[in-house]
């Protein structure tokens, strides 16, 4: 008799806040190429309220962000979430002229946090493949 058995897939969710929608609709069809749940909020309070879900929490693989938010500013919502959920990376995109902010004198270097100019979408793509797959980027 013949069994098919199917391959064991990690549910792999990334987490994007961004508060324009054009560009978050962009940055959405741009990053479901790589993992199809890309789940996108307008406000970091919103996101907050996600990763408090265990169900969500548990398949969160990424967040990605910038780092001029409505509500808290950028390095708040980062640091807030990375005290919620350290193991997880952070991305923050900015802009050419931007430098990566920083938060009451702590490092933008900070452990798990990423920042990134992306300004094509192959960079983007690229930019979050490394985050997801660290090891495949060590072999390299």
């Amino acid at each position: 008799m013949l069994r098919l058995v199917r391959p064991k897939v990690s549910m792999a969710t990334i987490l994007l806040v961004d508060e324009n929608p054009l560009r978050a609709s962009l940055r959405q069809s741009i990053l479901q190429r790589a993992v199809p749940d890309v789940v996108r909020v307008s406000e970091p309070a919103e996101a907050l309220c996600l990763v408090e879900s265990v169900e969500f929490a548990r398949a969160l693989r990424l967040v990605i962000t910038g780092n001029h938010l409505t509500g808290l500013t950028g390095p708040e919502f980062v640091s807030e979430l990375r005290a919620r959920m350290p193991r997880v990376p952070v991305l923050v995109l900015i802009g050419r002229d931007e430098k990566p902010a920083k938060d009451s004198g702590k490092e933008s270097n900070e452990a798990g946090v990423s920042y990134s100019y992306a300004a094509s979408p192959e960079e983007l793509r690229a930019t979050v493949d490394s985050l997801l797959n660290p090891t495949a980027r060590q072999t390299a």
